[in-house]
């Protein structure tokens, strides 16, 4: 057990830090790489990249745990925002790229990202919190489900042969 204290810290991400959580998108979603057909893998990383540099989403929010990067998502307030799908008719907060490093994963950190997200949103005035994710990304869903979301078939999208789920939490009950 180390004796240095742990000091997780979960902030808006500066331009400053766009190289750090490139390299921890890279390094958290590479391993889908081998569960891909490279032609597939390729554009799908080359997006990742790419995001984190690309004007658009409302937050860019990190973990940094002892002065390093070991987590970020991006949060979008509509599904025209983040995908260019508004037929999704999704108005409310949409977490995207969610990653932790592999290294400081069972730390609670994707739970932390998440908890940050609900806070803000509560603040925008959002009844609900969306994501979108696929079968691969199994651990991921458990996780989510844990915390409460659940499935809203009716925002579903096909990417090519690819069913990508999204997963809905309620953060305030709807008044009638």
């Amino acid at each position: 057990m180390s004796s240095r204290q742990e000091r997780l810290i979960i902030r808006d991400a500066v331009p400053e830090d766009r190289a750090s959580i490139e390299k921890l998108m890279v390094e958290a979603y590479g391993q889908y790489e081998q569960s891909m057909p490279e032609e597939r893998w390729k554009p799908y990383i080359k997006s990742i990249r790419e995001s984190v540099y690309t004007e658009g989403p409302a937050a860019r929010i990190v973990a940094e745990l002892n002065g390093e990067i070991v987590g970020s998502l991006l949060v979008f307030l509509s599904s025209e925002a983040a995908y260019g799908r508004p037929d999704l008719k999704i108005e409310s907060p949409i977490i995207r790229l969610l990653a932790t490093s592999p290294k400081a994963r069972g730390r609670g950190i994707a739970t932390q990202l998440i908890s940050e997200t609900v806070r803000r949103a509560k603040l925008w005035g959002a009844d609900t919190i969306h994501l979108h994710t696929s079968d691969v990304m199994a651990p991921a869903i458990r996780l989510y489900e844990f915390l409460g979301f659940e499935r809203a078939r009716e925002k579903e999208m096909q990417n090519g042969d690819i069913l990508v789920k999204c997963y809905r939490l309620q953060l305030q009950p709807i008044e009638a």
